[in-house]
């Protein structure tokens, strides 16, 4: 059975210093806010854990998507910008199976790391617009074994106008 994880980049932060202490602006708040009212409709599976960069946008952007899943948010201190995905990747093999796993992070991160899991190349990842979702399946979660089974911008939850 495959096993399911949703890459999250963070909603729009503000400009500051120390990076790691920028916040959502009110237009961040707003699109994950808008994500996590998608991600509660789609009922979610039971079981999703939930894990946060410990910066302040990335926290702000889980607890969110937490409130609107009911599922509380964890800290992995390893999910900040310039971390190496090849060691996201060692931590997630050590992860039980059969549990849903949410990463909220940051570029280049998010983008590095879905490169490696699907394409095998940290170079190869997606560009993830602010609030930016990838849903991944796979076996195993190691280099170029992972499936991108959904990709969405906060600008295709916008409703169609008829």
């Amino acid at each position: 059975m495959a096993e399911r994880l949703l890459i999250l980049r963070h909603g729009e932060a503000g400009p500051g210093v120390p990076d790691a202490e920028r916040e959502l602006t009110g237009q961040g708040s707003h699109e994950v806010g808008r994500l996590a009212a998608w991600l509660a409709a789609r009922d979610e599976p039971a079981g999703l854990r939930l894990l946060a960069s410990p910066y302040r946008r990335a926290r702000q952007t889980a607890a969110i998507i937490g409130e609107a899943l009911g599922v509380p948010v964890e800290t992995l201190p390893i999910l900040t910008p310039d971390d190496d995905p090849s060691a996201v990747v060692d931590w997630l093999l050590a992860q039980p199976e059969g549990r849903p796993l949410m990463l909220v992070s940051h570029m280049p991160l998010v983008g590095a790391l879905t490169g490696l899991l699907v394409e095998g190349r940290t170079d190869r990842g997606p560009g993830f617009p602010t609030a930016a979702l990838a849903e991944l399946e796979a076996e195993v979660w190691a280099a170029g074994c992972a499936r991108l089974a959904r990709f969405n911008t906060p600008s295709d939850l916008t409703p169609r106008v008829r």
